[in-house]
């Protein structure tokens, strides 16, 4: 099927590095877009602190009713630690609509790009970590906290893990590990949280037995640790729960190279958030050195989920494209401070953009 002739994609800034990083975002799919005629209409919601000041919270039922209009959209980074008091306690943003939407499914994938001097140059791996429960207390309960405090000198947290969650997430790491390297390795700790971490390991065999096609083994979280370290290239597609998920990603991330490299896409069967693995970095907000490239990777993952799912290949292609730019533009020595380079934020965004126009990548990944 061909691409509309418009497409319209959300852009929430965020707080912090957000409104330097995002821009970068949408200039360079825009770039990618015209190569492939794709004109897209970018729909501007707010969010973060700057909502507060003008909504009164940071997260405006203006842009989530904006939101249900959308299939996709990127998001920048939230500070709700910087947040006034009042808010500290609320679910950050980014929870709020990955709640709302149900984005059940986190993709990360980490590898090192030509150019970046990375702590395992070798590594390549896609971690699906799911996203709606496990022990963070945002995600646990129906309503209110899963942690809490007994007295005010023990604190408890709940831990929830179901079948069909563990199934959902699987699922959507077979189907990735197909499009890769077919292996898959489950990851959880059922030698000792048996219960919670042994059903997410059974049910993920389950589904396992529907892809006949797809290596399968297992690694409890802690030498699934160590051997992402000591031999990355072993590994294709990690499959685990919450809190695993998020740790041995970050770690994965900065093997690759730097955290803030790192791309990753919230997603449901039927919506799709680019979100940076990193965070809002206010310490160096407004000084024109963020590292764009989580964001740029972030979007074009997204633009790959809708072109799947729109059975799309001109989205595809975009998205490709994006990913080659990058990979060209860091290997050219063009980098920003925390890669050991000199390029501002709109310095690098620009490259990206040239490198696109100019035709030096290839949509195909030559």
């Amino acid at each position: 099927m061909s691409s509309d002739s418009r497409l319209a994609i959300g852009v929430l800034d965020g707080d912090g590095i957000g409104p330097e990083i995002v821009p970068i975002a949408v200039d360079v799919a825009v770039a990618a877009g015209a190569r492939e005629d794709i004109e897209f209409d970018w729909v501007t919601l707010p969010l973060g602190r700057d909502a507060i000041a003008e909504y009164g919270t940071p997260t405006p039922q203006s842009a989530l009713e904006g939101l249900d209009e959308l299939d996709v959209w990127i998001l920048g980074p939230h500070d709700s630690a910087g947040y006034p008091e009042e808010f500290r306690g609320m679910l950050t943003p980014g929870a709020v609509i990955r709640k709302r939407f149900g984005l059940y499914a986190n993709i990360r994938p980490c590898r090192a790009y030509r150019g970046v001097a990375a702590t395992a140059p070798d590594i390549d791996v896609v971690i699906a970590r799911e996203n709606s429960e496990g022990l963070y207390a945002d995600r646990n309960m129906a309503v209110g906290s899963g942690e809490f405090m007994p007295t005010p000198d023990v604190a408890l947290a709940v831990g929830v893990v179901t079948r069909e969650a563990s199934r959902r997430i699987a699922r959507e790491a077979f189907r990735l590990a197909r499009q890769r390297s077919r292996h898959v390795t489950i990851v959880h700790k059922a030698n000792v949280l048996r219960l919670t971490t042994g059903l997410f390991r059974d049910a993920c065999r389950e589904v396992a037995v529907g892809f006949p096609d797809v290596d399968v083994d297992e690694q409890h979280v802690d030498a699934m640790a160590a051997l992402l370290v000591r031999r990355p290239a072993d590994f294709d597609v990690l499959v685990t729960e919450n809190l695993f998920g998020d740790i041995l990603s970050d770690l994965a991330g900065e093997l690759a190279g730097s955290l803030g490299m790192a791309g990753s896409v919230n997603c449901s069967s039927t919506k799709a958030m680019a979100q940076a693995s990193h965070g809002a970095a206010p310490d160096i907000a407004g000084r024109g050195i963020a590292d764009p490239v989580g964001i740029l990777a972030s979007t074009a993952m997204m633009l790959r989920w809708w072109g799947d799912q729109r059975s799309d290949d001109a989205l595809t292609r975009c998205a490709a494209r994006i990913d080659n730019a990058i990979d060209v533009t860091l290997a050219a020595g063009i980098r920003t401070a925390d890669l050991g380079g000199s390029a501002t934020t709109t310095a690098f965004g620009a490259a990206v953009v040239e490198a696109i126009d100019r035709g030096t990548e290839r949509a195909d990944g030559s």
